[in-house]
């Protein structure tokens, strides 16, 4: 009997020792503990190494999640409930099933491309600057597979799933979904020559600024960041990237540099006149981690499920979401290309009514005269 109650006490101690580190690097606490022991101790030096450094970008990203939620508790905007609970949920479900899967990818990726990488390259400036924009075009097709696939779609839609934007989205993923970006880029990015040397870094700069493009606009609300704006990808374009308004709908692909965006037509800013409305387009319960994690999942499964032929059942799980075999497709691009065009036709009416009224008055003028 006392190795029964041992036993659970053991396990009730794991288990609130576990949750205390979950909360504890939610709220990012290590990062801004950490930074006060730097400055206390007055010992920098290990800021002269890569890991350094990236380790005190950590910790400034730390002390912008507590001035963001600060933020919002003297501005009595806080709610812990609607923004930040569900984050937390999803990011305590991942740690428990998914923590090192992403790791092991990322290795297997590196050691099965190597050998078929089209170059060898050394670590050089140049090459960091080719592997950064390889880097954004991997993450590009990951990105842009993950909205217009279905299947793919079930898995990203949870990082769109929540209707207020801070930095606790950032970790709102399905746990599988890391696992088929870092397979997607890291394979691109081996395969066209860049070393795994400064993929490593690249990849720390990512993950980093990423980070970064979810910080709240209740905290930031002008994140367009001037000139800059124009030259990388901003909190202001990620925010439109996370819109479910018609204009904004799958655009935005990219993390740091928006060359790609430009490229492929799928570039956005932020229009003064469009407020953004955060979440997905489908009905959804933000309160039902079930319906989060995995609503659009079990829609899927009903559209193979009642879908007629075979044919159609494979459709449904490669085609854009929205896509239906009667032809009544609501995709997300037919969306914005339908807003595109009234926005087109009003502008035209516009002009021809303003045209009419001018005509008119000079015709009202002559006949004065």
């Amino acid at each position: 009997m006392m190795d029964i109650i041992v036993a659970l006490y053991q396990t009730v101690v794991s288990l609130f020792l576990f949750l205390y580190q979950e909360i504890y690097g939610f709220l990012h606490m290590d990062g801004i503990l950490e930074l006060f022991v730097y400055a206390k101790k007055g010992d920098f030096s290990s800021l002269q190494t890569w890991d350094g450094i990236t380790s005190l970008l950590r910790q400034i990203w730390g002390i912008i999640f507590f001035l963001e939620v600060t933020g919002l508790l003297i501005k009595r905007k806080f709610k812990i409930g609607e923004d930040y609970r569900m984050p937390f949920f999803i990011s305590l479900f991942n740690s428990l099933i998914g923590r090192y899967i992403s790791i092991g990818v990322i290795a297997y990726c590196i050691g099965l491309c190597s050998p078929y990488a089209i170059f060898k390259a050394e670590s050089s400036w140049y090459i960091f600057i080719y592997g950064y924009i390889v880097w954004e075009f991997a993450y590009y097709v990951y990105h842009w597979s993950s909205h217009n696939v279905r299947i793919l779609w079930c898995l990203h839609s949870v990082h769109h799933a929540p209707k207020t934007m801070n930095l606790s989205v950032s970790g709102v993923r399905f746990f599988l979904e890391l696992t088929y970006l870092f397979a997607v880029n890291v394979t691109i990015c081996i395969l066209l020559g860049v070393p795994p040397v400064i993929l490593a870094i690249i990849m720390s700069i990512d993950s980093i600024w990423g980070e970064m493009l979810h910080i709240g606009d209740n905290f930031l609300p002008n994140a367009r960041f001037g000139f800059l704006g124009k030259l990388i990808i901003t909190p202001s374009h990620h925010r439109v990237h996370h819109a479910r308004n018609p204009l904004y709908l799958d655009t935005n692909y990219c993390v740091l540099l928006n060359v790609w965006d430009r490229l492929f037509g799928s570039y956005q800013p932020e229009e003064d006149d469009i407020k953004i409305e955060y979440g997905i387009s489908r009905e959804m319960n933000s309160d039902s981690f079930l319906d989060v994690y995995f609503g659009e999942i079990l829609d899927l499964c009903k559209d193979i499920i009642y879908a007629p032929t075979l044919k159609h059942k494979l459709l449904y799980i490669i085609m854009p979401p929205g896509w239906n075999h009667t032809g009544d497709h609501k995709t997300a691009s037919m969306e914005r290309q339908r807003f595109l065009d009234a926005r087109q036709q009003e502008h035209r009416e516009a002009n021809f009514q303003t045209v009419s009224q001018e005509r008119s008055a000079n015709e009202e003028s002559i006949s004065t005269i």
